[in-house]
């Protein structure tokens, strides 16, 4: 094995494995459990994407060192890919709305990718480029991270189980938001095989509550809810929806940052908020838990940052 794959895979060896946290809120006497997601490597739940699809595709041969790595993405997705294609020697292309963050565009092309702009709403636009480029040239590989069953497969058997093995009891209820739709899939899956009784719930924005019937519209949650519900969540069993607004997203973020000294983005806290609602109608005994999705460096120019109050 050659220095640079050895180097590839110490890296890929990082992935995973998160440590889960208690987070006690005194005020309501709850306490919440929480997957420390922005531990990864790249700072973000996407690695875990991005590993099990590239190991998949070099393993059935589908990657050569002529291809290039080519997913339309809202930013953490793009830039797990551009970490990982510069470990393991592949080019990468990101194609991203021109509302991502400048962060996140910052650090995908510090990793060497190429960075496509498109200035459409939602990941529809995105998806139909990355389509016909990759029509027009072969060597393009697409994820498909919408789509692909990986996606789900790989937190049905890996997330889910340290989830499982990470609490100190059976878990009650579990909440996420979804961009993708892969972590709420694959995980209510592998949680419902720990314990059937385990209560899967989505959490999406107050103002694109999709899932609840209601038509998308600008939110301040990044990643999450791109503008249609995605095809890997549409045959789930869900107990039910919680819809968070965006001003308590980031209140609840704030919050995570400056109590609990986790410098999380604003989709971790609208999980930790959701998470609590439904903690707040159970026993105070009972185990919820949801993720810490990401890091808040990616954010610095956003909505998040722009009052220190």
């Amino acid at each position: 094995m050659s220095n640079s794959t050895t180097r590839g895979q110490q890296l890929i060896d990082l992935i995973g494995k998160t440590p889960i946290l208690p987070l006690y809120f005194s005020d309501v006497d709850r306490t919440v459990w929480c997957k420390c997601e922005f531990l990864n490597p790249s700072g973000s739940i996407k690695d875990r994407l991005a590993k099990t699809i590239i190991m998949d595709a070099e393993a059935k041969g589908l990657l050569h060192r002529d291809s290039i790595l080519l997913e339309c993405t809202s930013g953490n997705t793009g830039i797990s890919f551009a970490m990982l294609g510069a470990s393991r020697g592949y080019r990468v292309t990101i194609v991203m709305s021109v509302r991502a963050s400048y962060e996140r565009r910052c650090i995908i092309e510090s990793f060497g990718a190429e960075l496509i702009l498109f200035d459409k709403p939602g990941y529809q636009h995105g998806i139909q480029i990355t389509q016909q480029m990759q029509a027009e040239n072969p060597n393009y590989f697409l994820p498909r991270q919408f789509e692909n069953p990986l996606n789900a497969l790989d937190h049905e058997h890996e997330t889910a189980v340290e989830l499982v093995a990470g609490c100190p009891a059976p878990i009650d209820a579990f909440v996420t938001g979804y961009g993708t739709g892969g972590t709420l899939a694959g995980c209510s899956r592998g949680l419902r095989q720990a314990n059937p009784n385990v209560k899967i719930y989505a959490m999406e924005p107050a103002e694109a509550a999709l899932l609840s019937g209601e038509e998308a519209c600008c939110h301040w949650i990044e990643g999450i809810a791109g503008g249609f519900v995605p095809p890997l969540i549409r045959d789930i069993q869900l107990d039910g929806k919680i819809k968070v607004p965006s001003e308590q997203a980031m209140r609840m973020t704030k919050r995570l940052n400056r109590e609990f000294g986790l410098l999380v983005g604003t989709s971790s806290g609208a999980n930790v908020h959701a998470a609590l609602e439904i903690a707040r109608s159970l026993p105070p005994s009972a185990t919820v838990a949801t993720f810490l999705c990401d890091r808040a460096e990616r954010y610095f120019s956003t909505r998040l940052f722009e009052s220190s109050k």
